[in-house]
């Protein structure tokens, strides 16, 4: 509820033209470049290899992996397959994720899904940003006709490392590894920043919404919402139960994989200008869907 809020407010903001859509890029900029870096060098900067428990995870990102596959196998490698299998599998661990574990599940819950926070990130955003800067260079290398392969992948590789994203989460968790605690006065400023990332990330997505509307993406939007809120965690539960998985961390594998698509793939979509629309609409409707289907998977996550 208080994501589909923050959307609603964004909404609202749009609709009575606060915020008109020549700022909205601005914004977004704002949001990917200054406080996405900050939440995750923050995120990442307390995190210690030796202490993960990796095995749980397991079968969460063979089912990224499946899925991922299978969008770009469907859709063809370019930007718009990569963002939509972004959207299939990038789940909202942190604003919705972090209070529903911990309500439902506890303590014990929270340590679980922390385990997969700290990578959830890393991971997929990174193996997104790589994947989309190698669309864009294979886009790029067709436009001009003639580019070496390898010089394409070397320069894909490179915007990918040093990039708002994936460069914040590889330096927060190398300082982790240090011993080293973030000094006071640059932690705090950090806090904040990451603080602001969810909260305008959601108002920009009621923005754009308000720009855009649902109805020509509803029906594209709900088969993406579907695959997020209900295949996914279908998926996860399989390979969990093939994998051996039981008890608590199965069942916080499965729920976290229900989770509505999370925000960062509409800021990805704004990035790399494509499928906003739908990208939009399906976080919407995701969010919206989840008032339904998460009670739903917790119920049938519980008897496994």
């Amino acid at each position: 509820m208080p994501v589909a809020l923050l959307v609603a407010i964004g909404f609202v903001a749009g609709r009575a033209r606060w915020i008109r859509a020549e700022a909205t890029k601005d914004l977004s900029n704002l949001v990917f470049v200054v406080l996405t870096p900050a939440l995750m060098f923050r995120t990442m900067g307390t995190v210690h290899v030796e202490q993960l428990d990796f095995r749980p995870l397991a079968a969460y990102f063979v089912a990224v992996a499946i899925l991922f596959a299978a969008t770009l196998l469907l859709q063809g490698f370019n930007r718009r397959a990569a963002v939509l299998a972004l959207a299939a599998t990038f789940s909202n661990t942190v604003m919705i994720g972090i209070s529903l574990i911990g309500l439902a599940y506890g303590a014990d819950g929270l340590v679980i899904l922390l385990t997969l926070v700290s990578l959830h990130a890393l991971v997929l955003l990174t193996a997104s940003t790589v994947l989309l800067e190698l669309a864009v260079a294979r886009e790029a290398a067709g436009q001009a006709g003639q580019r070496h392969l390898l010089r394409t992948v070397l320069g894909a590789v490179r915007n990918a490392v040093i990039h708002p994203v994936p460069l914040p989460i590889i330096a927060g968790l190398l300082f982790a590894q240090t011993g080293w605690v973030i000094p006071e006065a640059i932690d705090k400023p950090l806090q904040w920043l990451g603080n602001a990332f969810g909260p305008l990330a959601l108002l920009l997505v009621g923005v754009t919404l308000a720009g855009s509307g649902v109805g020509a993406q509803l029906r594209g939007a709900f088969g993406v919402s579907l695959v997020k809120n209900l295949l996914m965690p279908a998926l996860v539960a399989l390979l969990g139960t093939l994998f051996g998985l039981s008890g608590l961390p199965l069942l916080v594998m499965v729920v976290t994989a229900a989770l509505p698509i999370g925000a960062n793939v509409f800021l990805f979509s704004q990035r790399y200008a494509v499928a906003e629309e739908l990208v939009t609409a399906s976080v919407m409707v995701s969010n919206a869907l989840a008032l339904l289907t998460l009670p739903l998977v917790m119920l049938l996550a519980g008897r496994l």
